[in-house]
Formats: structure tokens, sequence, C-alpha cells
């Protein structure tokens, strides 16, 4: 188990490497060659070029003017200096709220913080119960609550830190979810018209002998909505005709690296009529450009008159615009006919909201697709207990070493089991974690939901719920279970319930080492963008002819909302739960929040392109995980406390996730209806 020595070890590790990636991030960001990598942003908006090209060839790629290096770490202010107005303006409201999850941690976190450890700490410090109960512990347990003697009055202290903490909790939550909710009206209201405020989407149109689907839908819409309606849209499977855009595209590309080509020689360029332009005929490559565009386009005309009039090509689905938002409002919030499996209405996503894959779907087969991932993701939450059981064989040695104890000469080495114990267990996990929210992606998908924003949020859903019943439960089970194996084994059936309720707190330890690397190193490492760093260099080497493939190159990436957002609730699950019982994690924990909303905002500001704009509709399910990271900790602490002796504070605590339910049962009425429904009345 690890001790104060590994934790420490572990810190300072995950503190040199974060700092190191910071570094490295502000030497590499100050070369001209990498500034489409780390500004990408500022290219597409059309607010930056390319570093100029006169002087040195050597100043195109390296920056040699010394004073900029003095202010290397400037990009820290000047990412929290831009209000939270103009960048509302600058990258949309999702990212101005993905940020407010930063800013709810820490203003949770802070006032916990110093009150845990001004009560909380001294009082469960001051005992000794663990060393007369005799089971595996560190002298890190020895600031939790499992080292308070059983049925002593200190618990109390605990007791009434338990309700400050969830009356501050809330407190913050009622104002952050007032405070986006009233971000949201007023985003919505200063927006532009835009045609989807206007706009229906209808889906399972029933077929008709005697009409076409366009000519259904109009026919409906002037029968049931007269005043309103104004035209409609039907969705086309339009993929091949999608392909030769592409096609053309890349063609046009070509032609133009070809006359910039010319321009810079005066020598006409020439190509290889055959594969990858290396075989064939030579030909002039200007005029081959332009004949390919040309027959290119001929057959697109061709397969979009093809798309227009085929049966099998036009989907049951339907755009509808009306002439005002009160059409469109009735329209959406209304059933069209007695059979509720039919015309279908919902307010359209945006333009680059939708996921056009899905507006196909029969509505029948939905109900049988999500039965389906059901059970499939509860088969895959079961099966991964396997690797969270393995990880947790990394964070308790000693209860290895007891079972095995063949293996005590390479655990007993101090450099091994500090490294092991300090910070393999939190990589391990992060390891095991990495392809899973992909996964889930792809479950969300085959559901059937018609926008890339509820995809999110569905996935987002299901990894939050993985989160919380593997890594977290399943952690605690597993790893109390190994770390007390002996004790388990000896001990009476009695007894069971009151060592499990000891060693549930002493999990904070592996948490701590898991924080480190996923919080400190790993949020660090995404201000380096690797990946894109890499992708970006390869591509302007070997692939880049134009300015388009340029700014192709670039990959600016957005918020990875499903994956990114149910990780920082682990966060707050963990601080909630962990506040009361083993307050030494909360310090790392508000690492974690400042360093991620420094690092974010400036990826926000600089890096991140949104695919789409919701509008923050994913606040809700940001308030209600916090709201179950809460009640989780105060079931904890009443599960804990009565195997420590005080069964009478029972009802005192279950007070506790009852009035917070029903604080959360007001946030929904009060707040939630702005995030679902679009309000007619624009301020």
């Amino acid at each position: 188990m690890a001790t104060i020595y590994d934790i420490g070890l572990g810190a300072a590790f995950n503190i040199v490497t974060a700092t190191i990636f910071l570094l490295i991030f502000a030497f590499l960001r100050l070369q001209p060659v990498n500034d489409r990598v780390f500004f990408p942003k500022w290219y597409l908006k059309g607010m930056r070029d390319s570093p100029s090209s006169a002087g040195a060839a050597v100043n195109k790629y390296v920056n040699l003017d010394v004073r900029s290096y003095l202010k290397f770490l400037s990009w820290m202010p000047a990412a929290l200096k831009m209000p939270e107005e103009e960048l509302i303006e600058h990258a949309g409201l999702d990212s101005v709220v993905y940020l407010r999850i930063y800013l709810t941690g820490l203003k949770i976190f802070v006032p916990i913080t110093i009150l845990a450890f001004g009560v909380l700490v001294p009082v469960n410090w001051t005992n000794d119960a663990l060393d007369d109960l005799k089971v595996v512990h560190s002298d890190i347990d020895n600031l939790s609550i499992s080292n308070i003697p059983y049925g002593s009055k200190r618990f109390i202290a605990h007791l009434v830190m338990a309700y400050v903490f969830m009356f501050w909790t809330c407190y913050v939550l009622k104002n952050e979810y007032e405070r986006v909710a009233t971000m949201r009206l007023r985003f919505l209201a200063s927006e532009k018209r835009r045609p989807d405020q206007f706009t229906v989407l209808v889906r399972n149109i029933p077929p008709d002998p005697d009409e076409s689907v366009s000519e259904l839908v109009e026919h409906f819409f002037l029968v049931n909505h007269p005043d309103h309606y104004l035209k409609h849209q039907t969705v086309y499977n339009a993929n091949k005709l999608a392909d030769l855009v592409e096609k053309k595209k890349k063609m046009r590309n070509w032609l133009d690296y070809y006359q910039n080509k010319f321009e810079r020689k005066s020598k006409r360029p020439t190509t290889k009529t055959g594969f990858l332009g290396c075989f064939g005929s030579e030909v002039d490559a200007i005029d081959h450009c332009k004949s390919e565009i040309e027959k290119i386009g001929k057959e697109e005309a061709e397969e979009r008159i093809k798309v227009m009039k085929d049966p099998k090509s036009i989907m049951p689905a339907a755009f509808v615009s009306f002439r005002s938002r009160w059409g469109a409002a009735v329209c959406a919030q209304t059933q069209q006919t007695s059979n509720p499996t039919l015309w279908l209405t919902e307010w359209a996503p945006e333009p680059r909201d939708v996921y056009w894959s899905n507006l196909s779907i029969p509505f029948v087969s939905l109900t049988v697709r999500r039965l389906i991932i059901g059970v499939a993701f509860f088969f895959l939450n079961f099966f991964y207990v396997i690797p969270i059981a393995f990880v947790q064989t990394l964070a308790n040695l000693e209860g290895i070493e007891k079972a095995l104890p063949f293996l005590k000469p390479l655990i007993e080495s101090p450099s091994i089991k500090s490294f092991i114990q300090g910070f393999l267990p939190g990589l391990a996990l992060k390891i095991f974690l990495i392809v899973l929210p992909t996964i889930l992606m792809y479950m969300s998908q085959f559901e059937g939901l018609i926008s890339q924003s509820s995809l999110e949020r569905r996935t987002a859903s299901k990894y939050f719920i993985f989160l919380f019943f593997n890594v977290f439960l399943g952690s605690i089970v597993t790893g109390s279970a190994l770390e007390q194996l002996n004790t388990y084994l000896h001990a009476s059936a009695n007894d069971i319930p009151r060592i499990i309720g000891v060693a549930i707190p002493m999990k904070a330890t592996f948490f701590i080492t898991y924080v480190m690397v996923d919080g400190w190193a790993g949020v660090s490492l995404e201000i380096l963008r690797i990946r894109a760093f890499v992708l970006y260099h390869l591509k302007n080497f070997f692939l880049v002819k134009t300015e388009k493939d340029r700014e192709e190159a670039m990959d600016p990436g957005s918020i990875c909302f499903y994956w990114s957002e149910p990780r920082i609730q682990l966060y707050f699950l963990l601080g909630l739960v962990y506040a009361a019982v083993t307050p030494l994690l909360l310090p790392f924990i508000l690492v974690f929040f400042a360093l991620g909303y420094v690092v974010y905002r400036h990826q926000i500001i600089n890096v991140y392109h949104q695919r789409y704009e919701s509008g923050a509709q994913f606040w809700p399910n940001v308030h209600l995980r916090i709201i179950v990271a809460l009640i989780a900790s105060q079931l904890l602490l009443l599960g804990l406390l009565s195997t420590k002796g005080l069964e009478e504070a029972t009802p005192v605590l279950l007070v506790l996730p009852i009035l917070t339910f029903w604080f959360h049962k007001y946030c929904t009425h009060r707040y939630k209806p702005a995030f679902v429904r679009n309000p007619l009345q624009r301020r």
C-alpha cells in the first residue's frame, strides 16, 4: 500500500513531467514552423497569416528573436485575459460553459478543502485506531476517518461537515445553473436569424402509393399547419453524389497546384494519366485537370438527377420550415397524428449538428437497437472488472505479497515498490480507459440518435456510468478485498462489514495516483497536441501542395465532450466522496481543476474549432452527475459510519440524500426547460 513517501515520489515525478510538457510547449509555440499547429483557430478565422518569409530562410522555421523567449510563459496570463462575453463571440457558448465546469469545481472544492484540513484532518490524525485494529494500512490512512476508534464521538465532526459540504455544493450548483440558463437565453436571443430556428425535423413519414415523399409532406403540412407552413426539404441518400463532389474538390486542388507551379517556372507542367500520375501517357497537367473537372461535373449533374428521381434514394424524413418560431414550436412540441409512431417531429439541429446517417432509421427499430445496446453495455461493464482488478494488484502489493510470498524479493525493492505504487496504477488505469470512449460512441451511434450533440451527451452518460461503477466502485471493492485478503479469510462473518468500512477510505491513495497521472500530466500533455503536431508536419512535408492543403493539414480538433466531461465528473465524485473521509485527496483535485481551466481556456482561444453549437444543452447533464456524486458521497458516509458503531446517526444522515434529491428536482423544474425548448419571446 502506498505510503506518504510513495505518494510524494509520484507527485514529484508527475510535477516534473507536467512542467517538462509545459516548457516544451512554451518553446515550440514560439517557432514559426509550428504556428499552424498551436494557433489554428486564428488561421481558420482569417485573422492570422503564415509567418513572413522575408529575411533569412531560417526565420521561416526558427524564432531567432531572443527577447521573445524571455516571455515564453506569457501564454498563461494571455489565456485568462479574454473576457467571457468576447470568448462567447470568439468560440461559442458550448466552449465557454465547458470551462465553467472547471470553475464550478474550484468554487466547490476550495472552501471544502480549507474546512476539511482545518477541522477533519486534526480530528482524524489524533487517533490510533488502525494500529489497534491490525489491518494493512499506511501512514496516509492515519489522516482518514478509518483512524477514529469504533463508536467515538469524534464522528460528530464528520456529520456536521457533511451537512456543510452539502449546503455549499448545492448553493454553488444553483448559482451556476441559473447563470448558465441566463447565458443560454441571452445567447439564443442575440444570434442572427438562422433557418434552423424556424425548422422542424420530421421522421418516420409513412409511405403513400399515390404521392412521393415530397408531395406527401407538402400536402400534410398545408392541411394541418396552413397558416405557418413555408416549405420543406426531403432527405436524400446521396453518398455517391458526395463522393463525386469530394473527387471534384481534390481535382480543383491539383489544378491550383499546377497553375501555381506554371506561374513560378513559366513552363507548363505535365503529368501521366495512369495510377498515381506515375504510369500512362504524358499529358499537359493543367489541361488534364480541367478536362477531368468538366467530366466529373457532368457525372455530378447526372447523379443529382438520378438521386431526385430514384425512390430508393429518398428517405422517410424531411426538414420542414415555418413562417414563424411560433409555428415551428407548435409543430415540434405536439403529436401530429393519432398514431404516435408516425410523423415524429422535433426541433431541427443546426446543419453542422445533424448526424445524417441515422435519419433513415425506422422508428420501430429504435427500441430494439436501444435494447441491444443496453445489454451490450451491461456486459461491457461486467467484463471490464478484470482489468480494474489487475490495476488494483499494482496498487496493493502488501496484500499480494501475503497471498503470493514468492514475489516478495521483487516487491521489497524500494525503488521498484515506490514506482509501482506511486505512479504505475494510475498509468495502467488510464491506458485501459483509452479506447473505451470510442467504443461507447459507436454504441450511441447504433442507437439511432440524429444529432452530434445528442450522441456526445448519450456517450458521456454511458462513460460516466462506467467510471462510477467500474473505476470508482470497482476499484474500492476489488482493492479493499485485495488489501485485506488475509483479514477477510480469518475474520468471522459479523466482522467483515466492519473491515470493509475501515478499508474503503484507504483507497484514496490509489485515486491520488490516478489524479496525478491523468489530471496533472495528462492535462499538460493535451496542450502539446503531439498527434496533431506529428501529423501536420508529415502532411506538410509529403502531401501539402497548396494553401488549401496546408489549411486542411492543421486539424484544430475540438472539445471531445463525450470523454472529457465524464472524466471531470469523476474528479467531482472523488472530491465529494473523500472530502469527509480522506481529505488528503482534495489538494490534488484542486490542482487538476486549476490547471485544466488554464490549459483548456488557452486551447479554446487558440486551437479548438467546434464542429457544432448546441447552446450549452449539456449543462443539465453536468448538474445531474454532480448531484449523483453528492448523493453517492452521502450514502457512502452513511454506510461507513454504520460500521463504526454510530448507528444512531443513520436518521440524521438519511436527511442529506433526501434534501439533495429535492434540490435537484427544484433545479430541474426551475431551470431545465430553458435547455429543452426554444423560447418564443426574444429579449
